[in-house]
């Protein structure tokens, strides 16, 4: 029998004020949930509410640098083009070590899955995708960052129906030189294609990285699909 994988470590960013949402942001590679902890501390003035998550990806030999160890969600086998061979053995490890997160909070935190928005940045965007995607928990919302659309040969055919509807805010760079925009623009269309609710943001000039008016989008985001105020259910 199979051991579950590891538990990830994460930098986690509390609430102001009473905790009724949570936000799990995955950074990209080479990076640490440390690189986007700030983000998080600039938005929870905006947020009381939100507990922000950023975990920290386990380092991995990754075959186009050379087996060298470097932190990642999955091994880079190209990165000449959208089409090339995935990882797809780490992709899935790594989604099973993000739902233990995401459990965490629904089990012993008692924040219900439509409370929670799944997300992240360049490969935190492939892996919150297919997270999102193949969750049977419906997610208040996808947040996809100069990414691309995993596993897009056969991902049709492991996605549930929880988040046909859920809002994915896409946001991408014109002059991303990493995650070109095109790759970005072509999952967007496959998913659109597909009928998800798909909200995609360009950002002229920028690169591989994010800008203040993404992350102001981010926050409008955040706000409509995670409001303080949560609804008064009526009385039967």
């Amino acid at each position: 029998m199979a051991s579950a994988p590891a538990k990830l470590t994460a930098v986690v960013q509390e609430p102001i004020s009473k905790h009724t949402a949570t936000v799990i942001i995955l950074h990209g590679f080479g990076d640490s949930g440390a690189g986007w902890a700030p983000v998080g501390e600039q938005l929870s003035r905006y947020l009381p509410h939100v507990k922000f998550i950023f975990p920290n990806a386990p380092a991995l030999p990754i075959t186009a640098n050379g087996g060298m160890p470097t932190p990642a969600w999955y091994d880079i086998l190209s990165i000449s083009s959208i089409t090339h061979e995935q990882d797809e053995q780490g992709l899935l490890r790594s989604r099973q070590q993000v739902m233990q997160l995401v459990s965490v909070e629904v089990e012993q935190h008692n924040i219900p899955a439509n409370r929670i928005v799944i997300g992240g940045f360049s490969q935190g965007c492939v892996l919150g995708l297919l997270v999102g995607l193949m969750s049977e928990h419906r997610f208040a919302g996808i947040v996809s960052l100069s990414g691309y659309l995993p596993l897009h040969t056969k991902i049709m055919d492991m996605v549930a129906d929880a988040n046909r509807k859920t809002p994915i805010f896409w946001g991408h760079g014109t002059a991303d030189q990493v995650v070109k925009y095109e790759y970005g623009e072509r999952s967007v269309e496959f998913l659109q294609k597909n009928k998800y609710q798909v909200d995609f943001h360009s950002y002229p000039r920028m690169g591989h990285s994010a800008c203040p008016e993404e992350i102001r989008d981010l926050l409008a985001y955040f706000k409509e699909t995670l409001p303080e105020d949560l609804p008064v259910l009526a009385k039967a």
